[in-house]
């Protein structure tokens, strides 16, 4: 899969949720519908940069967008692992 078919692929994806279910990424609902908006300029920033030939690599950018805006909520003095999500990468 190219990066345009990815793209319009991608345009054509209704909701974040159906993103999340499209990349077969499972996480948590209500913190996804609270941060949708900063997970999405992420990952879109992501795209950006990094142009992404194939499907592994588009999900591996989701999944960095997200784990990126969760590990910033969580409080950064003690240290805490990220919980939230069952995809993160620092597990």
């Amino acid at each position: 899969m190219s990066f345009s078919e990815l793209q319009n692929k991608l345009a054509s994806i209704p909701n974040i949720e159906a993103l999340f279910e499209y990349f077969e990424v499972d996480v948590n609902r209500q913190f996804l519908v609270q941060h949708q908006i900063e997970i999405i300029k992420r990952f879109n920033g992501y795209l950006l940069l990094q142009k992404p030939q194939d499907w592994f690599e588009a999900r591996r950018a989701l999944r960095g967008a997200f784990c990126k805006i969760h590990r910033g909520q969580l409080d950064t003095h003690t240290r805490s692992a990220c919980r939230g999500c069952t995809s993160c990468l620092r597990r």
